[in-house]
């Protein structure tokens, strides 16, 4: 399962998933503008405030960081 933290004003955050719909990987997206909770669930993942953070069964990625995204996508068996 993908996650996606994010909020609508972010440019990386609006990369990261234009790049896994590209893929045809689908993901759930918590937008941290709209539910406070999301954006505390994503700090205590990353231990940081920078979106996106992008969490690919279990391995948390912090913002559109292509090279381990794909490394993780992979390991998950999505690519």
């Amino acid at each position: 399962m993908i996650t996606i933290y994010s909020a609508d004003w972010c440019a990386f955050c609006r990369a990261a998933k234009d790049y896994l719909t590209k893929l045809d990987i689908k993901f759930i997206e918590k937008n941290v503008e709209q539910d406070p909770a999301a954006g505390q669930e994503a700090v205590s993942k990353s231990g940081q405030m920078g979106i996106p953070v992008i969490d690919v069964d279990g391995k948390v990625i912090i913002g559109f960081n292509k090279p381990s995204l794909d490394s993780a996508l992979k390991q998950a068996g999505l690519i």
